[in-house]
């Protein structure tokens, strides 16, 4: 009797087991299908914080330049180098990642954010902020790497494009008031000060993953065999090589813009500060229309970040002289900028969503090269030439963009042949 009460005690502890199994299984398929907002924004943070880090440099050019007794062109070059480990990492990152939970792979992330712009802020010399800045290039590599395949995890894939507009919008409020925000404190307290103030929301940030973002097991492994057949795709090799023309066009331009503006322009700081914030605040347009009218086919839209932002660094090339001229310019570059990171998220995840993180690390190392070659070569041209001779090369890529996309179709995923019943 004792042992059939003891079996009927197992069993219905085993039934209730059981059921709590059900009951988290279908708690996390409701939170999957209703989407984990609240991850996205701590996402949309993150891309905050990495976008301030990335480009502060590019609003405290001249006094990072003179405080650590390097020219204007080698100082850009703490963005390049961001780039290049940017590139290693994100190759490396889904295989040394391993089956890691994907999770802690971001906090860890966001850590070594927090150390970079320790390390960058307390530098004595350039090369030690060349360090700091290749430990942010780490960071950059891996979150950017994995991004877009986390999202696709998060929310149901109808809420795709969406999601991908509300992390972005992290890039747009970046943009909107670290560069100005930047310049102006750094000619009131110093550039270290402003590295050391994105410090706290940094710290923030990373509490906020570990609290917000779910469980990210891996589903599968991809590492450099996956890159390798993805790469073999006609279409797929077609995108990146727009990619890069079209980012590297953007970024060869962004990262001297201040120069830009003080040389031709005339801008002083408090003008400078203005320019810049127009250019950040534009930036939520773009995430706005993001949102509201990127949907189905984007191949029709692959085209456009190339057309205007080149058209844009061609305004300015002939109208910067006024402010007024360079204020619209610059808006309609802010505006397209977070458009642009949409466009193309979107259209790897459309079209790549068998291999979403191999698909990520191909990207990113494309758009961090193409970053850096900007960075490397715009600098060259601005020592060597002028700061013209920049932005006319930044033109130059736009076009080369515009050929290889043409109207986007070849860089679709082939669909398969209907067969007849």
């Amino acid at each position: 009797m004792e042992l059939v009460l003891n079996r009927d005690r197992m069993m219905n502890a085993s039934a209730a087991h059981t059921q709590i199994d059900d009951l988290q299984t279908n708690a996390r398929c409701r939170a999957a299908q209703a989407g984990n907002w609240g991850a996205v924004l701590s996402m949309s943070l993150c891309v905050a914080m990495l976008i301030a880090s990335e480009f502060m440099p590019v609003s405290l050019l001249t006094p990072m330049a003179q405080g650590l007794n390097a020219s204007e062109g080698q100082t850009g070059q703490a963005i390049s180098i961001s780039g290049l480990f940017a590139v290693a990492t994100s190759l490396l990152i889904t295989t040394a990642a391993g089956r890691l939970n994907r999770k802690w792979v971001l906090v860890t992330i966001t850590g070594l954010m927090l150390a970079s712009l320790a390390l960058v802020a307390s530098a004595p010399s350039f090369a030690v902020l060349m360090i700091g800045r290749a430990l942010l290039g780490i960071c950059i590599g891996g979150f950017w790497a994995l991004a877009t395949a986390i999202i696709m995890r998060l929310v149901p894939s109808g809420d795709v494009p969406k999601a991908l507009a509300l992390m972005y919008g992290g890039q747009a409020i970046a943009a909107a008031f670290a560069a100005p925000i930047g310049s102006y404190l750094g000619a009131m307290f110093g550039w270290r000060a402003v590295f050391w103030a994105l410090t706290p929301i940094v710290a923030l940030n990373l509490v906020w993953h570990m609290i917000a973002l779910p469980s990210l097991p891996t589903q599968q492994r991809q590492d450099f065999r996956s890159m390798i057949a993805l790469v073999k795709r006609s279409y797929f090799r077609r995108g990146l090589m727009a990619c890069m023309l079209s980012w590297g066009s953007a970024y060869t331009m962004f990262t001297y813009l201040r120069p830009f503006l003080e040389k031709v322009t005339g801008a002083d700081i408090t003008l400078l500060s203005v320019l810049l914030l127009i250019l950040g605040c534009a930036g939520f347009i773009g995430t706005w229309a993001a949102g509201r009218f990127i949907k189905g086919n984007v191949a029709p839209l692959l085209k456009m970040p190339a057309m205007v932002m080149g058209g844009a660094t061609a305004g300015l090339l002939l109208f910067a002289y006024s402010p007024v001229a360079a204020g619209l310019f610059v808006a309609i570059w802010g505006a397209m900028n977070t458009l642009f990171s949409v466009i193309w998220m979107t259209w790897m995840s459309q079209n790549v969503d068998d291999a979403p993180e191999a698909a990520g690390s191909l990207m990113v190392a494309a758009v961090q090269a193409s970053i850096l070659l900007g960075a490397v070569v715009g600098g060259l041209l601005l020592d060597a030439i002028s700061i013209q001779a920049t932005f006319v090369g930044s033109v130059l890529l736009a076009g080369a963009a515009l050929l290889v996309i043409g109207d986007g179709r070849r860089m679709l995923k082939p669909q398969p042949a209907a067969t007849d019943v």
